[in-house]
């Protein structure tokens, strides 16, 4: 099964370093939180391993299955089995969620999907999801609520099946019922694919339902410790002071986030 191999990244957003050196391995079937306060590259990563035009690749090297993802346009990366399901997904009115699922499927395959087997597999997610039955003819994420948004990221990630999965906070603006329901379908999606995953989000409760393999703490760039269970636990009840004093960091913190722009044709850029 694929590998992911991050060393050494260093990624910039215009003059601003924004990942000073992060060194991450991500086997198949592995669940990986990701932690660490709001500021300090979490979202920055996974933008960066899509593509994200707005992040600049200025040293280090990202490869996936063998290959380099950063010489590789999003559509590439995608197509290599790589997802991500995004913290602010985009509304595109016109453009139906099932005439953009079955574009998106049949550019990841050899030959295109039968109808018969798109709508089975859409009606499917659909309903474990627990989303309106009318979701296949609504535009894209056009006049959703953030938790629907949510769920659809979801939606599209089984039925493309990815082999990577990067999960940008794809638990906030859930509330607690539907926080197990997208939990259980990301677990069923993980057990038929074998994805590894990288899961970004500060809720105990969500990473108590996923039960991760691995946790990291991204502070100031770096990731700076790693554990298991035992390390989320201890962050839930302490917070992150512990870390900037044991490992002598210190965190960025953000009062408000910006929104990321979307991603563009083009892979993340590497400067000269």
């Amino acid at each position: 099964m694929p590998k992911l191999v991050i060393k050494n990244l260093h990624v910039k957003v215009e003059e601003k370093e924004i990942l000073k050196g992060v060194d991450l391995e991500i086997d198949a079937n592995e669940r990986h939180a990701l932690m660490g306060p709001n500021g300090n590259g979490k979202s920055t990563l996974l933008a960066a391993i899509m593509g994200n035009p707005k992040f600049t690749v200025t040293e280090g090297a990202v490869t996936y299955d063998g290959k380099d993802v950063l010489t590789m346009p999003v559509d590439e990366r995608s197509r290599l089995g790589i997802f991500l399901g995004m913290q602010y997904p985009s509304e595109v009115p016109g453009v139906t969620n099932s005439d953009f699922l079955r574009t998106a499927m049949n550019a990841r395959s050899e030959k295109p999907i039968s109808l018969f087997k798109f709508i089975k597999e859409m009606d499917r997610a659909i309903k474990e999801l627990h989303m309106k039955p009318d979701l296949a003819h609504r535009f894209l994420n056009d006049g959703f609520s953030g938790g629907e948004k949510k769920r659809n990221e979801i939606v599209q990630m089984m039925l493309l099946k990815p082999t990577l999965a990067m999960l940008d906070e794809i638990d906030s603006g859930l509330d607690v019922d539907a926080l197990r329901i997208v939990a259980d379908a990301i677990d069923q999606c993980q057990k038929e694919t074998d994805m590894g995953m990288i899961i970004v989000s500060h809720y105990a409760r969500f990473l108590d339902y996923l039960k991760p393999t691995h946790a990291h703490v991204l502070v100031d760039g770096r990731i700076v410790v790693s554990g298991g269970t035992e390390l989320i636990d201890r962050i839930d009840r302490e917070g992150y002071d512990w870390i900037e004093q044991e490992y002598h960091v210190k965190a960025h913190h953000e009062k408000e986030k910006e929104r990321p722009i979307s991603l563009g044709s083009c892979g993340a850029k590497r400067s000269r």
